[in-house]
């Protein structure tokens, strides 16, 4: 099974629950993954596409307004108390599908002929080294060849591995001879951890699964005990059908856990499945987010009161940074802000998408937001702004040698399109993308499959982003280096 982590910021093996930790030292891997690199060891993925985030599906949360009012997110209405709204309401049983209890018995009569895989542990080992195979991206160009994976496959297994202890000793120091320090082994325990993450605020996590007809489900991985899903009686396996009235046929699983996405104590409705045939039944749940606004802003007056600024600081992107932003941009051009800032110092990152969200809004519908690469062709992909941007403001963005990860993509996305000019350090330069996936004994492995390119083509890894400034600039320079930007692009 492969599970893709949803933020860019590294985790704690050790801790519980799973949450993003920071370290200054080492800004995490960008927890974005490809559905076109589903193909990699089939025996491990469930179904053909398992991933929570997905690149090549980007979402987009409609926003008709700056106005916080108009966003769907913001509503604190409480359920209703109609029984069509009841957390249990049942809307259809399928008059063709066989009896639920009927169909579970078969199954595991089935199951009772069926020979038992063995799991041993040279074949852990195989596996993990199979993943590698398929799917690694040597970012850092350590010569790293399938020729000298052979081998090293064929000296490992040449003896005999006596405990799964030392078949996980192998896969670490397997690993670790890639060179990269994102691509590393989780112990069962921390893969357990990790697959309940909940970026949802309602204690599920997603994953896709083909229907066997070159469609893909949307299917409940796991559930946070005690969460608004978990106490509402939705079950592992359940297929989600629409969020809010909105079929989710065909959308991504970060799509769909975007649109579950909101602050805490407002409320989604829901169309879940049980099993394979039915029955549907209609939830309304309340969100419970953990996460705290990352968004603090304030009104600053330069030039003797004759420019009024609006300063913003994003301090991570967590499941709350891009519509608690809108808010502040749109509380800020009610005061009278003309000119903006926006501060990304000892950002490390967060969950990228929202940070993919989070450049769009600047944007002019067309414009590049990233490009993305990896071994395999299908993975290359190009993420487009849709939508008119919220501002047409002269912009700061405000980057340090800690901007990472999510961060730089914002910064270089509203840097390469002309929509801000940089200033402070140079950023941390971290532009990979890993993939998670789960080994047959219940441990997994960590996986770089591949890193974002700017839209002026140039790799953030390794080198980060220069700004255009060391030091704040008068705004007239702003304006004329922007100026400048967008006539060099026409021609």
């Amino acid at each position: 099974m492969r599970l893709l982590l949803p933020f860019s910021s590294p985790l704690s093996a050790t801790s519980s629950p799973v949450t993003p930790q920071f370290f200054p030292e080492s800004p995490p891997p960008s927890q974005i993954d490809y559905s076109a690199l589903s193909k990699i060891l089939k025996k491990s993925v469930i179904g053909t596409l398992t991933g929570a985030l997905s690149l090549t599906l980007v979402f987009s949360s409609p926003i008709s307004s700056v106005a916080a009012a108009n966003d769907p997110y913001l509503s604190l209405n409480p359920p209703s108390s109609s029984i069509d709204s009841s957390l249990n309401h049942f809307d259809s049983v399928p008059e063709d599908c066989p009896n639920e209890e009927e169909e579970a018995d078969t199954e595991m009569q089935d199951d009772d002929f069926k020979p038992q895989l063995v799991v041993t542990n040279e074949g852990i080992v195989e596996e993990a080294w199979e993943i590698v195979n398929d799917a690694f991206l040597d970012s850092r160009n350590h010569s790293w060849t399938p020729e000298t994976w052979q081998k090293q496959k064929d000296d490992i297994l040449a003896n005999p591995i006596k405990s799964r202890s030392k078949a996980h000793e192998v896969i670490k120091k397997m690993l670790a001879s890639l060179g990269d320090q994102y691509t590393r082994f989780l112990t069962p325990d921390e893969f357990s951890r990790m697959s309940k993450y909940d970026i949802t605020g309602i204690g599920i996590n997603l994953r896709e699964v083909s229907d066997g007809g070159g469609n893909v489900k949307l299917k409940v991985l796991g559930l946070v005990l005690d969460s608004p899903a978990d106490i509402a009686g939705v079950k592992q396996g359940d297929e989600i059908l629409s969020v809010n009235g909105v079929d989710v046929s065909g959308k991504s699983s970060f799509e769909v856990s975007s649109l579950l996405q909101g602050p805490s104590k407002t409320y989604v409705d829901l169309k879940v499945k049980h099993g394979n045939c039915g029955p549907v039944k209609s939830i309304k749940l309340q969100r419970q987010v953990n996460a705290k606004t990352p968004v603090s802003y304030r009104l600053e007056k330069f030039e003797n009161g004759n420019i009024s600024v609006g300063y913003i600081r994003l301090k991570e992107f967590n499941a709350l940074a891009r519509k608690d932003l809108v808010i502040a941009m749109k509380r800020l051009q009610d005061k009278g802000a003309s000119y903006f800032v926006m501060d990304l110092r000892d950002n490390l990152g967060g969950l990228v998408q929202a940070g993919i969200e989070t450049a769009k809004l600047f944007l002019d519908e067309g414009d590049t937001v990233i490009y993305t690469a990896g071994r395999d062709p299908e993975a290359q992909k190009t993420v487009l702004a849709d939508k008119k941007p919220l501002i047409t403001s002269p912009l700061i963005v405000m980057v340090n040698n800690r901007t990472a990860s999510a961060s730089e993509i914002v910064a270089s996305a509203l840097h390469d399109n002309c929509k801000a000019v940089l200033v402070g350090e140079r950023t941390y330069g971290k532009g990979l993308i890993q993939s998670v996936y789960e080994l047959r004994d219940g441990s997994g492995v960590v996986v770089t499959v591949g890193k974002y390119v700017t839209p002026n083509h140039m790799d953030i890894n390794g080198g980060g982003i220069e700004p255009d400034f060391r030091n704040l600039p008068a705004w007239d320079e702003v304006k004329e280096h922007l100026s400048k930007c967008n006539i060099f692009q026409r021609s």
